[in-house]
This record gives structure tokens, C-alpha cells and sequence, in this order.
């Protein structure tokens, strides 16, 4: 998939089918969309095109009227958004700066400067509750008659729903702060995910826990940055890090702030990921991660994150909590082991 930042630029191809939207979490009623999307998109012998934003409109409108309580938890990172929409068979993605200027533009405009002569759309697929333009004054309707006037199909998709449960953005958002994981995993088709590269920290979770002073050999952790302020999910998680070793390692991983630490070190102020797999791979040694891409998959949710008022309060918290991913991920293995037993017999 090729990704463009805007539409000015000589690789983009010069017509497409279309669909457009946030795509935040990339559920499965993206997902069907997307299918939808590549399906029309071959039949005209065109390359599929989604056009994304970023930050989220509503992220730019509650920066801009000083109101952070109307920009939305963030499911995932843009790095996780463009992979989801790789893995759908998207050709091209174009990630549209959501700013001033394009805040302003009426329908009209948007469809005349992006849609026509930037993208050169000949389908234009959007979702049943689409609005587009400045004061969101575009609609469905509006669209449509667009292109009978300009010569490209539009479509609408309905709604998605698994057992009657509408999937959408928000209903993943709200399960995932409910630390509904089995839930968000029904929604979006996958276990919920965070990839990034391992980046250095205080290097404080080694010293915790080692086996004697001066030994490393602690609660040594994997940092990763979700580059938005506003997770959708926080909070203490049984995982599992692909990207480390030929198989999925076992983890507990803390995603937040860090209520515990110093809030100026390294990644002070910054939402971290900070993994602590339960078997460190001998071969990484102790330095061994750093700048490694890893995908870490947030199955089970322990609790919420806890402010310790000591180290050692602290290195007990992180060692239980250790223990109770081990029972998870037990639990689990016993709950397939007897499953599997079942279907044999």
C-alpha cells in the first residue's frame, strides 16, 4: 500500500475509488467497507484509495476551542490505522492534514478541490451517518447528486452489526475503558494491538526486582510511545509481544502515564506502553530490543493503574501483577487444551 501525506504528489494515481473516514480502530465494519471498497474498485479497473485525517477533525475542534473533553480516545495509532488498512487490500491511503483551511471548505469545495481534482474519484463509498464540510454541512444527498453532476458513482454502506451490537468506533472505544477485552476483540475482528519501535527510558524496571544489587535482572520492559495524549484503553494488561523471538512471548504491560515515576524523566508526560515480558529471551540480552518494531496484543485486562508510594510498594505491585498474567495466560492454556480435547472426541 502506498501512503501519501495529501494529494499533491506525482505518485498518486490519477483516479480511484474511494472511501473516506477516520478509520479509528479499523473494526469490522471498516473492514467490510474496505472489502466492499476493493471489490468495486476491480471492477473498474481502478487502484482502491482511502482518504484518512489527522489529527481527528474533532481532535483539531476541541484544540482550537480550548475543550479536550470533546476530542476523542484514540483506539490506535496511526501506524497501527495504516497497517489494519494494508492488511484490507487498500492500494493507497492518503492521511489529509485536518487543519484551518480544510476545516472551512464548504461541501462544494471539498468535493470540487479534494474529491474531483485532487483524487480524480469515479466511486465514492461512504458510511450511512456520513457529513462532510465545513459545519458539517454535507451530506449523503448532497454527494450524490455531486456526482450525477460530475460523472462518479456514490454508494453508502449501512450499518455493521455482530449480534445486534452496531460496530462502530465509539462502541469499541466504550469497551475497551471498560476493560471489555473479549468484547473489543468481537468488535474489531483481532485482539486489540499497539505497535511501535522499543524505545530508552530511565531503564528503572531492571534494577526492580533483580536478584542482588548492581544486577539488571529485574522487571526489565519494553517502552513504547502511543503518540496521542488520550488513549481509549489504560491500565494494567495480560499480553502477548510478537516481534521479540519465533514465537509470541507472554506479558504484563502497563499502558499510561505512570502514576508512580518521576514525571520528568525520559518519557515524562508521554503515554507509554511499557511491556515486562515473563520470560526474557536469553538471546536479546540486555540491550537487545531497542529500535525493534513489536506488536504487543492487550488480551486480558488486570486492573487500572495504581499509584505506589514506595519502590519496594511498587516492585511488589509489578511481581503480582506478574503473577496474575502467568494464572491468565494458564488459564487460558488449560480452557484450549480442553476445548481441543472436546472437538476430538
Amino acid at each position: 500500500m502506498q501512503v501519501f501525506r495529501g494529494f499533491r504528489h506525482p505518485g498518486v494515481a490519477p483516479a480511484c475509488a474511494l472511501t473516506i473516514g477516520n478509520f479509528d480502530g479499523v473494526h469490522r465494519g471498516h473492514q467490510a467497507m474496505l472489502g466492499l471498497l476493493n471489490t468495486e474498485a476491480r471492477l473498474r479497473g481502478l487502484p482502491s484509495c482511502v482518504l484518512t485525517f489527522e489529527p481527528h477533525p474533532r481532535d483539531y475542534f476541541a484544540a482550537l476551542t480550548k475543550r479536550p473533553e470533546l476530542a476523542p480516545a484514540r483506539i490506535g495509532t496511526l501506524r497501527d490505522k495504516l497497517g489494519e488498512l494494508a492488511a484490507g487490500g487498500v492500494a493507497q491511503t492518503i492521511v489529509l492534514p485536518f487543519d484551518a483551511r480544510l476545516a472551512s471548505q464548504t461541501p462544494e469545495e471539498f468535493i470540487q478541490h479534494v474529491l474531483i481534482e485532487g483524487l480524480g474519484a469515479r466511486y465514492v463509498l461512504v458510511g450511512d451517518d456520513f457529513r462532510f464540510g465545513a459545519k458539517r454541512a454535507g451530506d449523503y444527498a448532497m454527494l450524490d447528486r455531486a456526482g450525477e453532476a460530475h460523472g462518479f458513482d456514490v454508494a453508502r454502506m449501512n450499518s455493521y452489526e455482530v449480534h445486534g451490537l452496531r460496530v462502530s468506533s465509539s462502541a469499541v472505544r466504550e469497551a475497551l475503558a471498560e476493560g471489555r477485552m473479549a468484547d473489543v476483540q468481537a468488535l474489531l475482528g483481532r485482539p486489540y494491538a499497539i505497535s511501535g519501535h522499543v524505545v530508552h527510558g530511565r531503564k528503572l524496571g531492571r534494577a526492580l526486582g533483580a536478584s542482588k544489587p548492581g544486577r539488571d535482572d529485574g522487571f526489565r520492559t519494553l517502552n513504547l510511545r502511543f503518540k496521542h495524549w488520550k488513549p481509549a484503553a489504560s491500565g494494567i494488561f495480560a499480553v502477548l509481544v510478537h516481534g521479540l523471538a519465533a514465537t509470541p512471548l507472554p506479558g504484563v504491560a502497563n499502558l499510561g502515564v505512570r502514576p508512580s515515576l518521576d514525571a520528568n524523566d525520559v518519557n515524562g508526560g508521554r503515554v507509554l506502553l511499557e511491556t515486562h515480558c515473563l520470560d526474557w529471551p536469553a538471546e536479546l540480552g540486555s540491550e537487545g530490543a531497542y529500535g525493534k518494531i513489536v506488536r504487543v496484543e492487550l488480551l486480558h485486562k488486570l486492573h487500572d493503574e495504581l499509584r505506589y508510594t514506595s519502590l519496594e510498594a511498587l516492585t511488589a505491585g509489578i511481581a503480582k501483577d506478574g503473577r496474575d498474567a502467568r494464572a491468565f495466560f494458564a488459564s487460558t492454556h488449560a480452557e484450549t487444551h480442553r476445548q481441543t480435547t472436546r472437538d476430538r472426541i
